[in-house]
């Protein structure tokens, strides 16, 4: 039987993870982007303006945990994005589309009670890396 390779993911073009846990892992053609909260990866602190201005920065880091993992914002399949108040989807969701143009992933959105760092916003996803070809229904 033919083993299946994981490859670990780390870029410093993005914040560094809050906990024992890889930016993203790829199988196969499959990438898993572990949650990304809207650090500065800089300082790796989050950004100042609420959930709206989180949210750009993680989609920053999202891009940057992508191109690392050899997949892109237009590879994106699946999102799961995490706020602690659904009062601020309008401003997040304004966020989201500007990195998701058009031919939208698959996405969930919930509210929780408290996000790591106390961030105001998280955004997991799954991509898949190569050339793809979308077709509408």
């Amino acid at each position: 039987m033919s083993k299946i390779t994981r490859k670990l993911v780390s870029t410093k073009n993005a914040a560094k993870p809050v906990a024992p846990y890889n930016q993203a892992v790829v199988v196969d053609r499959t990438v898993y982007v572990s949650g990304c909260l809207g650090l500065d990866k800089e300082t790796n602190t989050l950004v100042s303006g609420g959930a709206a201005a989180e949210m750009a920065q993680a989609l920053k880091n999202v891009k940057a945990i992508l191109e690392a993992s050899g997949s892109s914002i237009d590879n994106v399949v699946k999102t799961t994005v995490f706020v602690d108040d659904l009062a601020d989807f309008g401003g997040v969701n304004d966020e989201y589309k500007k990195v998701f143009l058009q031919d939208f992933p698959a996405r969930s959105c919930v509210q929780v009670e408290k996000l790591p760092a106390n961030a105001k916003v998280e955004i997991e996803l799954i991509a898949v890396t190569g050339n793809i070809k979308t077709v509408h229904n």
